[in-house]
């Protein structure tokens, strides 16, 4: 029977979803037995502690929020295998669980500029690995759609202070910034920052500045007011690669040279970024309109009876702003609305197609593999958060 230290925040959905990827692994080829060790005995007994507390106990491996120093030799030595969640660096002689952190930057990136945005910000910490290669990763997208970013950084404050929202430097930021504009944050706990700060410095979310989170914690987006949108990631497969890890590593004796890569799938769409950026109040109408009923079958005619607008001067105006006729802009919508069911339900593709108003489920499917590069099917089997039943 294999013993495993957890040295995790399980405060945070984000290692919430990791220990539930990790079970999975340890149930279909364990049996294995874990200690969740509290997050504050990396402050209080340090790396000798924590060793001597694992050797005690018998533990063949740990996975844990350590700090990057030189002493994380003393577990290998000890013969309990390493797997570090990089929480501030990536570590050079243990294997890292660490993420595809510029790839999700482009993905927020990409996300604001379909909106039509021209101004861009991002609110982060420059010391940490995960926060500043998304904001690199937002800003090389940003650049090459011809545009630059706005940058804040937060100062990472004691856990037992509390943020008060009283003029401050944030604010004034926040004010400074030139509207309306696309603000993407590290992550979810740093969006409820913003859209706080701007409720208290009377700045309309979305409609002066659009706010994007990253992790999807439920708990935190649904805090915020309006809810924050926020880009998913593929954690529990990352916790389930890693538990696979672990065992070749306690096998094999040996450490492994290879990190489990966390990727992000998609953005989850909520209040604060539900907006698109544009001066033109009857296009402003008609997209509120598109998106708050894009679930109810709508078509274009039903669109034209909320603007004062002829069908050829919406539709014109519309591929001004969006790119896209309404009929093709509103089909791409449903493509997307497609592309979240398929990861957070376990309805059938039949089923989704036909909420959405989706009949022809044949060309749907040729569509969504135009649009997404993969089948729905493929789709739903790579990025789907559910694939592992719940524990």
């Amino acid at each position: 029977m294999i013993k495993i230290v957890l040295l995790l925040d399980f405060t945070e959905e984000y290692h919430k979803n990791l220990l539930r990827g990790i079970i999975r692994y340890s149930r279909e080829f364990g049996p294995w037995v874990f200690f969740r060790m509290p997050i504050y005995y990396r402050e209080t007994l340090g790396i000798d502690g924590i060793l001597k507390w694992a050797d005690d106990w018998g533990a063949k491996g740990l996975i844990g929020q350590l700090y990057n120093n030189s002493e994380i030799w003393k577990f290998t030595n000890a013969g309990i295998s390493v797997i570090a969640q990089d929480f501030e660096e990536r570590f050079d002689n243990v294997p890292n669980i660490t993420g595809a952190y510029r790839e999700t930057g482009r993905l927020g990136a990409e996300y604001f500029l379909k909106k039509g945005f021209k101004n861009f910000a991002f609110y982060g910490f420059k010391d940490i690995v995960w926060s500043r290669e998304r904001a690199e990763g937002y800003e090389e997208k940003v650049n090459e759609a011809g545009f630059s970013v706005h940058y804040f950084e937060d100062k990472r404050s004691r856990s037992t202070d509390l943020w008060y929202y009283k003029p401050s430097s944030l604010s004034r930021w926040l004010k400074s910034l030139p509207k309306p504009i696309a603000l993407m944050t590290c992550d979810d706990n740093q969006g409820l920052h913003i859209t706080e700060a701007s409720r208290h410095a009377g700045i309309r979310v979305p409609e002066d500045v659009a706010v994007l989170g990253v992790d999807n914690d439920e708990s935190v987006c649904f805090l915020s007011d309006p809810p924050l949108s926020s880009i998913s990631l593929d954690v529990e497969k990352g916790g389930y690669e890693a538990a696979r890890l672990m065992q070749e590593m306690i096998l094999n004796g040996k450490t492994s040279s290879y990190n489990i890569t966390i990727k992000p799938t998609h953005v989850n769409t909520r209040a604060s970024t539900d907006i698109y950026s544009t001066n033109d109040d009857h296009i402003v109408t008609a997209l509120k309109y598109i998106h708050s009923n894009i679930d109810k079958n709508i078509r274009v005619d039903q669109v034209l009876k909320e603007v004062p607008l002829s069908r050829r001067s919406l539709e014109k105006r519309f591929i001004q702003t969006t790119g896209y006729p309404v009929y093709k802009y509103m089909y791409n919508l449903r493509i997307e609305k497609f592309a979240e069911r398929l990861l957070e339900t376990d309805m059938t593709i039949i089923e989704i197609a036909q909420e959405l108003g989706l009949d022809d489920t044949k060309n749907v499917a040729r569509q969504f593999k135009h649009i997404k590069g993969l089948t729905p099917m493929e789709y739903r089997k790579k990025y789907s958060i559910n694939r592992f039943p719940r524990i």
